[in-house]
């Protein structure tokens, strides 16, 4: 299923959006942390988009997913209020950890020797 010229691009908005949400969030806040939005979908429809983010440090993930999960309906605000003369609906929102970075870093190490597993 390929997606169309429209998705892609209120993918990309979505995507730029938030990334710029969460990194005034982050540095306004008193914590150190850092949210990275990897990626963002959106369904054929434009009714759902799935945004996928990138945590650091790893202990922040659990707090920071939850708390995003409890304000979704600002969040979903913040974007309608960004793209809603762009599109008729604004999209249910659906947030996802993204571990894919963990997954490189957990095989560079293990490639060097470093992992918890020695391949030998």
């Amino acid at each position: 299923m390929n997606e169309t010229n429209r998705q892609r691009k209120v993918a990309q908005i979505i995507q730029e959006d938030f990334a710029e949400l969460f990194r005034k969030l982050a540095a306004d806040s008193k914590k150190n942390f850092l949210i990275t939005v990897t990626d963002a979908r959106i369904s054929a429809d434009l009714g759902v988009a799935k945004i996928y983010l990138s945590i650091f440090p790893q202990e922040f993930r659990q707090p920071i997913m939850k708390e995003i999960e409890t304000n979704k309906a600002a969040y979903r605000n913040y974007l309608g209020q960004n793209i809603g003369k762009q599109v008729r609906v604004i999209p249910e929102l659906y947030f996802y950890n993204d571990t894919s970075l963990d997954d490189v870093e957990r095989i560079e190490k293990e490639l060097k020797g470093e992992g918890d597993n020695p391949v030998l």
